[in-house]
C-alpha cells in the first residue's frame, strides 16, 4: 500500500480550506462548545472515511455497478473537486445550494455543524467517498484495508489540528495564503484525478490500451 491514497485524501478533506468556514461558523461558541464542535468533526471525517472502506465494495455490488464505471465516475467527481479548488473553493463545495446558509443559521442557533455542515459536505462528501471505494477496491489482504482506514485516522488528526489551530493559522496564512494552499492541493488532486480517470477509462475499452493507438 502506497501513500496515494492518504495524499489523495489529504487533498480532498483540507481542513485547511474549510478553516475560514469553521471560524464563521463557532464566532460565537464558548471554549467548550469549539473543542466539542473540532472533536466532533474529526470524529465524523474518520467514520466517513472508515465506512466508505470497509462497506462501499459490497454497496457497489449490491446495486450491480461495475468498479471500472464507478472508478470513471469517481475520477470525474475527483476532477471537478479539483476545478473547486482551484477556483479557492472547498473540494466538495457546493454553492448552488443552501447547506452553508443554512449551517450558519444552525450554529447562530447554538445547534451543533460539526457533522453537518462541516464534515458533510465540506470536509467529506461524493468525492471522498467514490476515493476510498476505488483505492479498497485494490487492497490485497486484510492489512492493506486496515492501512486504509488507518489514513481515517491520519485525516481526523490533522482535522482536528488545522480546527485547534484554526486561529493562528488564519492570522498567518490569512485568506490570500489559505486560497494558495488550497489552489496547490487543487493540482495536485486533478493530476490524481486523471489517473483514476484514464485507469477506469482503459479498464472500460481495453482498446485504448492497444499499441496501435499509443504509437
Amino acid at each position: 500500500m502506497d501513500l496515494k491514497p492518504l495524499v489523495t485524501l489529504l487533498a480532498i478533506v483540507n481542513p485547511l480550506a474549510i478553516v475560514p468556514f469553521f471560524i464563521h461558523y463557532t464566532q460565537g461558541f464558548s471554549e467548550a462548545q469549539r473543542k466539542r464542535t473540532i472533536r466532533t468533526a474529526a470524529f465524523s471525517a474518520f467514520c466517513v472515511i472508515a465506512a466508505c472502506a470497509l462497506l462501499g465494495l459490497q454497496i457497489l455490488e449490491f446495486f450491480n455497478i461495475s468498479l471500472p464505471s464507478f472508478q470513471v465516475g469517481g475520477g470525474l467527481l475527483l476532477l471537478i473537486s479539483a476545478m473547486n479548488m482551484l477556483n479557492a473553493q472547498p473540494a466538495e463545495a457546493k454553492p448552488a445550494t443552501n447547506e452553508l446558509e443554512e449551517g450558519a443559521e444552525k450554529a447562530a442557533a447554538g445547534d451543533s455543524i460539526a457533522v453537518v455542515p462541516l464534515t458533510i459536505p465540506l470536509l467529506t462528501g461524493p468525492a471522498t467517498i467514490s476515493t476510498m471505494v476505488i483505492y479498497a477496491e485494490k487492497t490485497r489482504h486484510w492489512w492493506e484495508l486496515a492501512v486504509l482506514v488507518g489514513y481515517g485516522v491520519v485525516v481526523g488528526l490533522v482535522t482536528y489540528a488545522v480546527f485547534s489551530a484554526s486561529g493562528r493559522i488564519a492570522r498567518v496564512l490569512g485568506q490570500t495564503g489559505i486560497n494558495i494552499m488550497t489552489r496547490l492541493m487543487g493540482l495536485i488532486l486533478a493530476a490524481l484525478a486523471v489517473e483514476l480517470l484514464a485507469d477506469g477509462l482503459v479498464k472500460l475499452f481495453p482498446i485504448l490500451a492497444s499499441p496501435t493507438l499509443r504509437g
